[in-house]
């Protein structure tokens, strides 16, 4: 799912980062890398906060949509054991 549907506070995985070549290495170079974990902090306007590699990074609507993620590992167990 793209980084723009992940919930305030959630450890996602980053998946993929899309995009053409400059965008990708942009992002790339702020820390999105493939592997990679990202927590939003807040969201306004569809714009960005993010935890990426031990640093606050405010990503516009359309470059968070280009970043690929899935909820973290452990969470995802986590969540998966309360519904059961």
């Amino acid at each position: 799912m793209p980084l723009t549907l992940a919930a305030v506070g959630e450890e996602n995985m980053i998946q993929r980062v899309g995009g053409k070549p400059e965008v990708k290495a942009h992002l790339e170079n702020l820390g999105f890398v493939s592997g990679g974990k990202v927590t939003v902090i807040s969201t306004m306007g569809g714009n960005l906060i993010v935890n990426v590699k031990e640093s606050r990074v405010a990503v516009s609507k359309e470059m968070a949509g280009k970043i690929m993620v899935r909820i973290g590992d452990s969470l995802g167990a986590h969540r998966r054991n309360l519904k059961m």
